[in-house]
This record gives C-alpha cells, sequence and structure tokens, in this order.
C-alpha cells in the first residue's frame, strides 16, 4: 500500500478512536530510515480544558489500538516499526488546525533561502492566511513569510 494510503487509513481510524477515548491526531507518516520503515503517529491528549501531556501510559493505549487495527486489516507489506508519541515541545506546526490553536506561541521558522540575510526567524506567531506565516519578532516587527518557503515551522522551546 503507498505511504499516503497507510497515513490516511490510520488518519481514518483515529478520527473515530481519539475524541471518544481523549486523543487527538496531530500527524502520521510512514518513512524509511536506513533500510528500515517507520510508521510514526503522533498524538495529543485531549481534556475537557483543552489539551493535556501524552504519558508513556497514553502512548501504549493508542499503541495497542493501533497495532490491533494493523493486524486485523494488514495494509502494509513490508515490516516495519509502529512508533506512537506526542508531538514533543518543537512540535511542528503543519496543519491550519495547528497554526490556529498556536496563535500567540512563540514559533521558529527556518527557511530554505534567506530573508534580510537570515535563515532561521523566530517570533511571536500571529497566524496563517493564504499561505502565508505572519510572525511578530523581538522588535515588534511583523514578519510574513510564504508556507512553501519554509523548511520547517516549529514551536519555539523557551525555558
Amino acid at each position: 500500500m503507498a505511504k499516503k494510503k497507510i497515513t490516511e487509513l490510520v488518519s481514518g481510524w483515529m478520527e473515530d478512536y481519539g475524541p471518544r477515548n481523549g486523543y487527538e491526531l496531530s500527524r502520521c507518516e510512514f518513512v524509511k530510515e536506513a533500510g528500515t520503515w517507520y510508521l510514526r503517529v503522533y498524538v495529543d491528549k485531549l481534556e475537557e480544558d483543552g489539551y493535556g501531556w501524552m504519558s508513556s501510559d497514553d502512548c501504549e493505549t493508542v499503541s495497542r489500538f493501533l497495532s490491533e487495527k494493523l493486524d486485523k486489516d494488514d495494509p502494509i507489506s513490508q515490516n516495519y516499526y509502529l512508533e506512537v508519541s506526542s508531538p514533543g515541545l518543537d512540535r511542528p506546526l503543519v496543519s491550519e488546525k495547528d497554526f490556529e490553536r498556536f496563535k500567540g506561541s512563540r514559533i521558529e521558522v527556518r527557511l530554505y533561502e534567506p530573508i534580510d540575510g537570515k535563515k532561521l526567524l523566530e517570533g511571536e506567531l500571529l497566524g496563517l492566511a493564504d499561505g502565508i506565516v505572519s510572525i511578530k519578532d523581538d522588535k515588534g516587527k511583523e514578519i510574513c513569510v510564504p508556507k512553501d518557503k519554509a523548511a520547517k515551522i516549529n514551536l519555539a522551546v523557551v525555558f
């Protein structure tokens, strides 16, 4: 089965299972690294007042659910490892939902090509509109970056 179809299948399972069990799929990827295939599933914990922290027990719960579904439907012909984890503190922002959820948060934008001599921009996420990511830098200047010009957009880890 094609990589895209596998991630769509997992996404479909999680659309039904996740909200009923207190989880939300952040993203899913099926990738080959150094000759080994990995099905990576990143999940958020849902709580009454928003989002909570994913524990290792939560990851195990989701992993068991997905393992059962994958064993039953057997959509992947090659050997692979299933990994279930939280998206992490430095989670990538990928979907429009991510950009809306984390509006006002500090982010890092890594660029393919420099803007004003910089390939790394940091600041407060103002939003995403029409494919343009807007951030406010530390000097209060608004910077607009086409999303397709960014190699990675992540939450910044601030200590």
